[in-house]
């Protein structure tokens, strides 16, 4: 046998030990079944924050809440702006032109609202803490101190 003869033979047995190699789709994960969610997500357009605000519950208006998130500055989106939507609004809504299911109705607002409101909660937040801490601190006397700050430190052992 000749060294090219033996070469093509071992040539042929390693490509017939071979796998074939997977297209993309075989190497993809199969699909896995989830339960449907119960709000679908809007396409978001640049600019906006949306959220769902609820009109009703079990059935009962709920006009307080509505108009307070109206009153912060949430406006309901139109049906053409969500054209997907068309098929999952409420038939019984109020809200004839805009998307309301069930007993939620989709709302957004500018993202400069929306951080402006984070800021007014920020300081709401930090105001309030300060008047916790100074009502508490105001008790506080040297010999028996309320609260002392604790400090840790790390050494390291000689290893011994």
């Amino acid at each position: 046998m000749t060294r090219d003869k033996l070469m093509d033979d071992i040539d042929e047995v390693l490509a017939s030990s071979r796998t074939p190699r997977q297209s993309r789709e075989e190497a993809e994960r199969p699909k896995v079944w989830q339960p449907a969610s119960t709000l679908p997500e809007p396409d978001k357009q640049p600019g906006y924050t949306y959220r769902w605000v609820r009109v009703s519950t079990l059935g009962q208006n709920d006009a307080r809440n509505i108009s307070s998130a109206l009153r912060e500055g949430w406006e309901p989106v139109r049906i053409e702006e969500q054209p997907k939507f068309r098929m999952l609004v409420d038939a019984d809504s109020r809200f004839k032109d805009n998307i309301e299911v069930a007993g939620l109705l989709l709302c957004k607002v500018p993202n400069e609202f929306m951080e402006q409101r984070r800021k007014y909660f920020e300081e709401l937040t930090q105001s309030q803490s300060d008047s916790v801490d100074s009502n508490f601190m105001r008790e506080n006397d040297a010999r028996m101190p309320l609260f002392k700050e604790r400090k840790t430190r790390t050494s390291f052992g000689s290893g011994k």
